[in-house]
């Protein structure tokens, strides 16, 4: 059984679990439940050793595993397992398959029957690369961006960016014509898996939209209210 006893968990002066408690019985499914920002990822963090917990205990079959690593613990039976397509795209199919060979012995290596008779299509693929590549250069209109020189351009200009604009511009531009959430920003351009309840957000935004849209006849940086923020072309 894997039992959680009271964690408390932070980034820096901010918590993000508060005395938290659950078990998960063999032999049972047990899901975590709530709305964006609450702390479901570091729970999940904390249970796979990727954040440290600052006080409470973790405990596996009755074994403290509190402050193992991440390592330690994935020898245990304790991983992530990868969502959707979050997989290494440079590597074959394969050879993903086979990252989570680590923890075994020499002997144990080799992928399960079991793993192609519920996904077939993986015989025919596993010499195929797991993902395509990477854009390196983002455009909206006449909005660039480069990822390996960290320049940004509109028109001929170039636009300097602190490297926290840099980051939240490449989301932005990565998911051009879609609406990010506030959620999506704080996990993905500010590491935070819970909302700190500060408008940090909107003074980024704000300086950013001062940098790549004023003085343009076409802005390009939307708010969506209710909704998040945009990237595109034109307002609709």
């Amino acid at each position: 059984m894997l039992r959680v006893n009271a964690i408390d968990l932070y980034y820096g002066a901010a918590q993000a679990l508060r005395a938290v408690s659950l078990a998960a019985e063999p032999g049972k499914v047990t899901c975590v439940l709530g709305r964006n920002g609450v702390g479901k990822t570091s729970l999940l963090d904390a249970l796979a050793g990727q954040h440290p917990v600052s006080s409470g205990t973790i405990t596996l079959d009755g074994s403290d595993i509190t402050r193992l690593s991440p390592s330690e613990r994935a020898r245990q039976g304790i991983a992530y397992v990868p969502q959707g397509r979050e997989i290494f795209p440079l590597l074959t199919v394969e050879e993903n398959l086979k990252t989570g060979f680590a923890p075994l012995k020499r002997e144990d290596r080799s992928i399960p029957d079991d793993v192609f008779s519920l996904f077939p299509v993986l015989g025919d693929m596993l010499g195929r690369r797991g993902g395509a590549r990477e854009e390196t250069v983002y455009r909206v209109a006449d909005l660039e961006l480069d990822r390996l020189s960290h320049r940004v351009t509109r028109g001929k200009e170039e636009i300097m960016l602190q490297p926290r604009e840099f980051r939240l511009l490449e989301y932005l531009m990565r998911h051009a014509g879609q609406v990010v959430t506030r959620t999506m920003l704080l996990e993905n351009v500010w590491d935070y898996h819970f909302d700190p309840q500060t408008n940090v957000i909107d003074v980024h935004i704000s300086r950013l939209r001062s940098k790549i849209d004023k003085g343009r006849a076409t802005p390009l940086l939307h708010t969506v209210r209710g909704a998040g923020y945009m990237i595109r072309e034109s307002a609709r």
